[in-house]
């Protein structure tokens, strides 16, 4: 028996009874059914039985979460013209209801992202509202974005009269925020900005989704640009919050760490100081005197002074005082040692409140006077041999004689990571890159602030999914990161393709919809931080002028539109069943391509949609084969056995150990000749299972 393939998604209800019975199968009926009161008994005391219980919930609640569980009937379409690098990128970009477009990832992507960064529209009125219509999702997409509906756009917006203000939003993040958790990786986590209005909501609700104890905090953003139209206290601030899918597998994998923002500016500035040491200058106090009243470079040359230490030292703390932006852990690190080397100063005490052990106590030796230097009341932070460790690394600071308490040397290059702090202030803008690249959006996250997040918590192997892309900053934050550490870290960009006012500026350049923006953007973006890695590479002699990719640096996507599946539906009450006959003979809808099923396909199998797709001939009919003979498909007419022996010697010349055949029902001329190719892949060792007709 030949399995047959039907155009729905993953359906996430059927998932969830599998893993009710898998984990309590005498909880099922005979028809698959919950025994309710089974359950119950099986759970015992952790039942909630009372009637009053803390909750959160609103008009429409129950609504979201069983039509957020149910199967789409989309499907989502390549648009290779709109791509770049369509053949050979793993990043992609999806237009479509993000509702639809997650259920449709469920099976491909389940348990493959790391993190999903999002900045969903904020309830302030002006924004629309996404309208869910679960009797049929897709075709709600398409009404809503002009695609179907003669009279176009029908989204609204959610003014606060209309007395369900912050019922209409909860309803539109509530689904997405649950569906989308299933595709995070058990490391995985969540960040999500938000501002004053739904702050509170959007924690109730994600602490019900991912659990209170999968709270990893929230940072209060600063963004130094108070609203000048407020008329309580002038809010500057927004929110960032953060949630892992299991705190304690992302704690074995993850450190809640980012590194230093001017570390490295830092250390700069250090280095070209330190090369000054024992050279000859003049002091800049003189040579403003000479320039005052005229003296030339000769008249005052005699009074060079040779850099000490204490010269280099006094520039350097004054330049890092002067310094705006630095934060004030930063700014400790404001000394150079003997060996170019940037410090701080921090005590060696015995940080508890009990005192420390006895070998704690141990005094240390001043190395000139070789007397021993006191001891903190409590000990010292470290033992012995922790701190004859010390000694020998020059890690301890002595004052000039026996009578200052000694202390550690903490080193910037050693140190150049702090904690995530829950106060956030940054106030930087992508203005400059949007003006060069003749590009205008409203209110786009700045890159900066998203690659920071990329950098701390995303390993260059792994995928960032953003389902409010917006202008698209995640994808040009994840390739300016792989740019700098030479990772092949992958983004999947969602996006509603919103049409754009017809007064607006990027529209009177020719921009239709909010996807046009971010795909632009990509592009441009990725070019930008192509040729800039070039020229740092020619800068450092790591490329010769005929050296055209700095690294295999993916800056291409590949563009997939959200649509009705390309399989027809069967019409179960058997109307019109001449016709419905004749669709069965063709059951793909006019207008598709094979691509199109092809990528359907993949959608259904749950391969990854950026997996290659190579295709080879067999008297004139075309064979696709997907990750290099994972999945073989054949969606010709007059499929013959000498198709199957194809596929099989392509998978014995691959080397696949198992693959799966999927061949179009109509494309065999007689049941004969389909079950002569089933017997052949068969015979070849293909399970019954492995492959399907549609």
């Amino acid at each position: 028996m030949v399995n047959k393939m039907n155009g729905d998604s993953v359906d996430i209800t059927a998932q969830n009874i599998a893993r009710l019975k898998e984990l309590f199968p005498e909880v099922l009926t005979d028809g698959e059914k919950i025994n309710f009161d089974m359950l119950k008994t099986v759970l015992g005391e952790v039942v909630e039985t009372e009637h009053e219980r803390y909750q959160f919930t609103w008009h429409g609640k129950k609504k979201m979460i069983e039509g957020a569980q149910k199967p789409s009937k989309g499907t989502l379409r390549p648009v290779p013209e709109k791509s770049k690098n369509f053949d050979t990128t793993e990043n992609l970009y999806i237009e479509g209801d993000n509702l639809e477009v997650l259920k449709l990832l469920q099976k491909s992507y389940n348990g493959k992202i790391k993190m999903i960064y999002i900045d969903p529209p904020y309830n302030t009125g002006k924004d629309f509202i996404y309208k869910d219509n679960f009797k049929d999702g897709v075709q709600n997409y398409l009404e809503q974005t002009g695609q179907v509906d003669a009279e176009g756009n029908v989204f609204s917006t959610n003014t606060e009269s209309n007395g369900r203000f912050h019922t209409d939003w909860l309803n539109m993040i509530y689904s997405r925020l649950k569906i989308s958790r299933n595709l995070l990786q058990d490391d995985g986590l969540i960040i999500i900005h938000i501002d004053e209005h739904e702050i509170d909501n959007l924690l109730k609700i994600t602490k019900e989704i991912y659990g209170e104890k999968n709270e990893l905090g929230i940072i209060i953003w600063n963004k130094l640009n108070p609203k000048g139209d407020a008329r309580g206290v002038s809010n500057q601030n927004e929110y960032i919050i953060l949630f892992c899918k299991n705190k304690e597998q992302f704690l074995a994998n993850n450190v809640m760490q980012k590194e230093k923002a001017n570390a490295v500016k830092i250390l700069k500035k250090a280095e070209s100081l330190f090369k000054l040491l024992g050279t000859k200058t003049v002091p800049k106090s003189i040579v403003s005197l000479g320039k005052k009243y005229g003296f030339s470079a000769a008249d005052f040359s005699k009074f060079e002074i040779e850099y000490t230490l204490e010269m280099i030292n006094r520039e350097f703390s004054i330049w890092i005082s002067e310094q705006k932006g630095f934060s004030g852990g930063e700014k400790a690190y404001s000394n150079i040692d003997e060996f170019g080397e940037v410090y701080q100063p921090v005590s060696m005490a015995w940080p508890n409140n009990t005192k420390a052990p006895d070998e704690y106590f141990i005094p240390l030796i001043h190395p000139v006077t070789q007397k021993p230097c006191p001891v903190p009341a409590k000990g010292w932070r470290n033992p012995k041999k922790t701190m004859e460790k010390l000694l020998e690394e020059n890690k301890i600071l002595f004052g000039v004689d026996e009578t200052t308490q000694p202390r550690r040397k903490y080193l910037l290059k050693e140190n150049m990571m702090d904690n995530i702090n829950s106060v956030l202030s940054f106030g930087g803008t992508d203005d400059a890159f949007f003006k060069d690249v003749n590009l205008k959006f409203d209110n786009p996250k700045p890159v900066q602030l998203v690659k920071d997040f990329i950098k701390s918590f995303v390993k260059p192997h792994e995928i960032v999914l953003d389902y409010f892309s917006g202008s698209a900053t995640t994808a040009h934050a994840t390739m300016q990161m792989n740019a700098e550490d030479g990772g092949n870290r992958k983004f999947i960009m969602v996006q509603l393709p919103e049409a754009l006012d017809e007064n607006s500026e990027a529209y009177k350049e020719g921009y239709r919809t909010i996807c046009n923006i971010g795909e632009e953007r990509i592009r441009q973006a990725g070019e930008n931080i192509k040729a800039e890695l070039l020229e740092k590479n020619k800068n450092a002699g790591i490329l010769d002028d005929n050296f055209q990719d700095p690294i295999a640096l993916d800056i291409g996507f590949k563009v997939l539109k959200l649509d009705v599946s390309n399989i027809r539906e069967w019409n179960v009450d058997f109307l019109n069943l001449e016709d419905e006959l004749d669709l069965y003979e063709t059951p793909f809808i006019d207008g598709r391509s094979e691509l199109d099923i092809v990528y359907e396909i993949m959608l259904k199998q749950g391969l990854e949609l950026t997996y290659p797709i190579e295709t080879f001939e067999v008297n004139g009919k075309m064979i696709y084969d997907i990750a290099f003979g994972s999945l073989f498909i054949c969606l010709a007419k007059g499929i013959t056995t000498d198709i199957a022996r194809a596929i099989i010697s392509r998978r014995d010349e691959l080397g696949t150990e198992t693959s799966s055949v999927i061949f179009s029902d109509a494309g065999f001329n007689n049941d004969s000749e389909k079950l002569n190719c089933i017997e052949i892949l068969k015979d070849a060792g293909y399970p019954e299972d492995n492959f399907l007709t549609i």
